[in-house]
């Protein structure tokens, strides 16, 4: 949940409050992120069948590219964008019986805390749109088809940006994006999953 992102904010923000000024970003100003992120679905995905197969949905590492417009000094919209991330799907008691595939877009809102320091926090609160594709069937569910529906759902980002020159930046940071997906086997509604991942990763960042 949100509150797991609090540690990181505090961090940043005990040594963001004395440093000279350098890749101050303005009204005006993009920024290109490029890294990598972990996609760490929540440990409870829910269950199907009125709650009598529990799911469990395995984490995947992909690269990442964010950009960012700055609308005031130190405000700026951000759109998140990723290779495919591909999630294995098991189910207690039936083992490993699916994948999907899901690309997660995401515009955020977001403020940078003493953007002119060489450490600069950043908060943002936006909307995830997430769509799932090339769901794969195995083992107990081989031959059948799988089908995850796309989902809308709140995301919120912090993270912290370490100054390297005049035009570049280390970033660690980490979402948390709203993600449920209804579950259809061959038509068939059977529940819903709860995916709710913590998204975590480092990424360049270069100002223009």
């Amino acid at each position: 949940m949100p509150r797991k992102i609090l540690p990181l904010l505090a961090l940043a923000i005990a040594g963001a409050l004395a440093a000279p000024s350098a890749f101050a970003q303005s009204a005006g100003d993009w920024t290109v992120a490029v890294g990598a992120h972990q996609v760490n679905p929540d440990s409870d995905n829910g269950a199907l069948a009125g709650g009598t197969l529990p799911l469990d949905i395995d984490s995947s590492v992909r690269p990442t590219f964010a950009f960012e417009y700055f609308l005031r000094d130190n405000l700026g919209l951000e759109v998140l964008a990723a290779l495919p991330f591909l999630h294995d799907i098991d189910i207690d008691g039936l083992g490993h019986v699916g994948s999907t595939k899901q690309l997660p877009p995401t515009i955020s809102l977001q403020y940078h805390f003493n953007g002119g320091g060489k450490v600069s926090p950043l908060l943002g609160v936006g909307l995830n749109y997430t769509t799932f594709f090339s769901e794969d069937t195995r083992g107990a569910l081989a031959g059948s088809k799988l089908e995850l529906d796309d989902s809308f759902g709140l995301a919120l980002h912090a993270g912290v940006d370490f100054k390297v020159g005049d035009t570049g930046a280390i970033r660690v940071d980490v979402r948390w994006m709203d993600i449920d997906t209804d579950v259809k086997l061959d038509g068939a509604k059977l529940g819903s999953a709860k995916i709710d991942p913590l998204v975590y990763g480092a990424a360049y960042v270069w100002r223009f």
